[in-house]
């Protein structure tokens, strides 16, 4: 059996390429437009223009994050195992318990950014008169009240692919406005409202569809199964809290980097690492579909225990995952100049170094992009925390010191040194935990217990 047999004769690998590959479609589609998004916001507003924008939606997604309980991974990985058990009732009542959960922290989130908008105006804008439009971003994060919950409903159903079509939707109706706004003369005010609208569009997009399926699952009357019915509640509260300080700190240490930048420099140079940050996270387009469609295949192995499929499993889509990535990081890495003019404009091209540097970890980090979904599936919730925490404050650390001094590619690098230090402690973790449970017989549910 040659190599390229070895993975089309597999049904699951083939399945999530499918599926991925549907998601992709769309993806791509999106892709497209959000660079003639780019294109068009970086030339209007300039880069301390671009930046500040940045800062505003960045500080919105890290407030909400802060609070967030990642329900997307909580849904898949009880409400899937519910369902493969066709247990409806707690399958109900988890999803009503995270959908409660997810609207309620929304609510809390956009609260926060209303009181504590002027001191983001005053310390990272740096901008006067600019609180209003962290206020009115914000207003997103009320149409995205469901949006974890939401996702991961499509996950368990196996409708991910719906994600792809509504992301292709609000992509289209935010290119339109930004498009109006470059072509007559508008302003900084109608890019943020062509954000929030597509920001609103994907919350409520995905809500809907998401109670779609929930009905033809569950039937109409789900969300009336009563909330106590619930098994298991103490190990699912403890999951979801494990889940909420895992989110926050990835926020603050990975995914927040337009408030850092913009603390220790300021919206200029958050132009220029912004434009680095987001073509080199055009390489999540393709790894995205993939992280949504393995996850609750990862998480269904681990539950029954399928070791030896398990490890089958992930060295296919790492084998996959490296051979599309390692071409995409060298593609960026040789056009880079060129990739930034055609987006940005010459005026960018002080962006390359940053983009280097965060092209080394990024690679990296989708090649391996199943390390926590594993460990979550596994039983080791706990584990992502510590290593995330670790060496998130080593980068906050030496952010201080080198990021004031040597600019943005310093903050590039320090974000590289993240992922790689953090992905492959956390790899090398689960492959030791499948290997103990496939030598000792361990059961994931004696796994576990012993985290009680």
């Amino acid at each position: 059996m040659n190599l390229l047999s070895k993975f089309t004769s597999d049904p699951l690998f083939t399945k999530i390429i499918r599926s991925s590959g549907s998601l992709l479609s769309n993806n791509t589609i999106a892709l497209g437009l959000s660079v003639i998004q780019g294109i068009m916001a970086t030339r209007l507003l300039g880069p301390a223009g671009f930046g500040l924008i940045g800062v505003v939606m960045a500080f919105a997604s890290t407030v909400n994050s802060i609070f967030s309980f990642r329900m997307s991974e909580l849904v898949v990985r009880y409400g899937g195992e519910y369902l493969n058990k066709d247990d409806k009732q707690n399958a109900s009542a988890l999803l009503k318990l995270a959908s409660y959960t997810e609207a309620f922290v929304s609510l809390i989130a956009f609260l926060i950014v209303l009181v504590t908008a002027t001191f983001a105006e005053m310390y990272l804008a740096k901008t006067s008169d600019v609180a209003w439009m962290f206020i009115v971003y914000a207003i997103g994060l009320l149409a995205n009240f469901n949006t974890e919950t939401a996702t991961g409903i499509l996950q368990i159903t196996d409708k991910i692919k719906w994600q792809g079509t509504i992301n292709l939707i609000q992509a289209i109706f935010t290119t339109l406005i930004i498009a109006g706004a470059f072509f007559f003369n508008g302003n900084i005010t109608i890019v943020l409202i062509a954000y929030l609208v597509g920001k609103s569009i994907m919350g409520l997009g995905l809500f809907i569809t998401a109670q779609i399926q929930l009905i033809k699952k569950l039937g109409g009357n789900y969300f009336q199964t009563p909330i106590s019915n619930l098994k298991s509640i103490k190990e699912i509260i403890r999951f979801a809290f494990s889940s909420n300080i895992s989110a926050t700190i990835i926020k603050v240490f990975r995914e927040s980097e337009m408030i850092w930048v913009g603390l220790f420099l300021d919206t200029t140079a958050v132009g220029y690492y912004r434009v680095a940050y987001t073509i080199t996270h055009f390489l999540a387009i393709p790894a995205d579909p993939l992280i949504a469609t393995t996850f609750p295949e990862i998480n269904r192995l681990a539950v029954e225990k399928a070791w030896g499929k398990l490890k089958s499993f992930l060295r296919k889509v790492t084998a996959f995952s490296f051979a599309y990535n390692i071409l995409l990081g060298i593609a960026l890495i040789v056009f880079g100049k060129f990739i930034i003019s055609i987006y940005s404009g010459d005026e960018y091209l002080n962006a390359y170094p940053a983009l280097v540097a965060l092209t080394i970890g990024l690679v990296f980090n989708y090649i391996l992009f199943w390390n926590r979904p594993l460990l979550l599936a596994l039983g080791l919730p706990q584990f992502p925390i510590y290593v995330t925490l670790i060496v998130g404050l080593i980068k906050l650390a030496l952010s201080f010191v080198l990021v004031a001094n040597y600019g943005i590619v310093a903050a590039g690098a320090l974000l590289s040194f993240y992922y790689i230090a953090s992905v492959g402690i956390m790899v090398i973790r689960g492959i030791v935990e499948i290997k103990k449970k496939e030598e000792n017989g361990v059961t994931l549910s004696d796994s576990e217990g012993s985290l009680r």
